[in-house]
């Protein structure tokens, strides 16, 4: 059976102020209903603010960077329904600011700017309006994506294309999917505000074999819109699906028609990074590395900046490999990215420089990079506190392997039988005892002559 699914996708912009007043977009840590206003919680005679450029130069830089082309006329109207977060009674969007983009593969229909509902919590029946205006985009998706594995696919690749804007909050968790389903030309379901790219993953695999299962048993699939209830991983129906025209679109008579002239157009293309795909596809080229490892360094366009940084001053394809195995799996195991980490591209240099000195041997080197993600600082601090140094002088270690050999014996034993790998065993007891400080040509030099003597 073919699965159709398509997408709107909301994320919120990096704005100081909301979309047509001045309140604070702050509502993550101010107190409820504190950073609000009477055009934000539509007070009755409250007329809008001019709309707020910046948030249209955001959702502009979104679009250029998805391929789209840009509207020169833009208008903002009044969707109306009737929920307790709007206080309005409806929501301000724009036309289409964006149109005809790519993705991936995956057509991007429209980008369009739009203000945030406030936050209404169902059990109390409570609404925090802190959250009423701040600006939102809105990206709608062709109905291309066949698989929940597809839709994850291209989620990680939109989310990492807006955060190289640097238009979108960092905080995370303020993006919001509403997932369009269906199946062999069915009727298309609709699942509304999921809030993780994991959750949209599992609320598409239920709803597949949700529809299928229906079919099957000569069922319609019923035209509806439903939530998806992260915690059991299933989706409920919550009504049945509205048209355009239940949401009685009418252009909003407080706010004046927007006309996007080229020249901001090219100002803003000016301003905005390469592409992850075009950085990509650069890295392969001119610094001579694997796709894998070009789409690791690409992943976030500080990494992708600091790799360049590094390449400057050592060899680009070590720099490479040490960022992309050490560097991430140390970021990714304390879930950081590498700006929150601190981290930056001198002490990259540094380590590397020291370890190819042989100040320092590869597993101090990994160690210090964990040390680095927790406290980022000049390496040579580092060892010179900790005393992490390279031993590299035979009578140092001379001791240190002869009590290795005596605590090992049947390791030892081993070796004398035949079993060459024997040596790494003892090689390891070094290295504990040592830290992993010890140069370990030079261990294993003093292992064979010890034990052939």
């Amino acid at each position: 059976m073919k699965v159709m699914i398509g997408f709107e996708i909301h994320e919120q912009l990096k704005t100081q102020q909301k979309l047509f007043c001045e309140c604070s977009t702050d509502y993550m840590h101010a107190e409820p209903n504190t950073n609000v206003c009477e055009i934000c919680t539509g007070m009755p005679g409250a007329k809008p603010m001019p709309l707020n450029e910046k948030a249209l130069d955001a959702v502009i830089a979104i679009a250029l960077m998805l391929n789209c082309d840009i509207k020169r006329e833009v208008y903002i109207q009044r969707k109306h329904y009737d929920y307790p977060d709007l206080p309005n009674g409806y929501q301000r969007t724009s036309t289409p600011i964006g149109v005809n983009g790519e993705l991936v593969g995956v057509r991007i229909w429209e980008v369009h700017l739009e203000e945030d509902p406030g936050k209404y919590d169902p059990i109390t029946g409570r609404v925090d309006y802190n959250r009423c205006g701040v600006p939102l985009v809105e990206i709608v998706t062709a109905p291309d994506i066949s698989s929940a594995e597809h839709a994850r696919e291209f989620l990680k690749e939109l989310r990492k294309v807006l955060e190289y804007t640097g238009v979108v909050r960092e905080e995370g968790g303020t993006m919001r999917v509403d997932v369009n389903i269906s199946i062999e030309g069915g009727a298309r379901v609709e699942i509304k505000n999921i809030n993780s790219i994991k959750g949209v993953y599992r609320a598409i695999k239920f709803e597949i074999a949700r529809q299928q299962n229906l079919l099957k048993r000569g069922i319609k699939v019923k035209r509806e819109t439903r939530a998806f209830l992260e915690e059991q991983m299933i989706t409920k129906a919550m009504r049945t699906k509205e048209e355009a025209q239940d949401y009685r679109y009418i252009p909003d008579p407080d706010l004046l028609p927007i006309f996007i002239t080229q020249e901001r157009i090219e100002k803003i293309k000016q301003s905005l990074p390469e592409s992850p795909f075009e950085k990509e596809k650069r890295f392969i080229k001119q610094y001579g590395i694997d796709a894998e490892t070009a789409k690791v360094l690409a992943s976030e366009l500080e990494l992708a900046n600091a790799f360049e940084e590094v390449a400057k001053h050592v060899d680009a394809r070590i720099a490479a490999l040490w960022i992309k195995d050490e560097l991430k799996r140390i970021l990714n195991y304390n879930d950081l990215t590498f700006k929150q980490s601190g981290i930056k591209a001198e002490h990259i240099v540094e380590l590397i420089k020291m370890m190819q000195s042989k100040e320092i041997t590869q597993k101090t080197a990994k160690k210090i990079m964990e040390i680095l993600v927790k406290n980022p600082k000049s390496p040579k601090e580092i060892v010179k506190e900790l005393g992490l140094s390279r031993i590299a002088d035979k009578e140092s270690l001379e001791k240190i392997v002869e009590e290795a050999i005596n605590e090992n014996k049947k390791a030892v034993e081993d070796y004398l039988n035949g079993k060459k790998e024997a040596l790494n065993f003892i090689v390891g007891a070094v290295m504990r005892k040592t830290r992993g400080r010890a140069d370990a040509k030079i261990v294993l030099e003093l292992i064979k002559s010890k034990i052939s003597a």
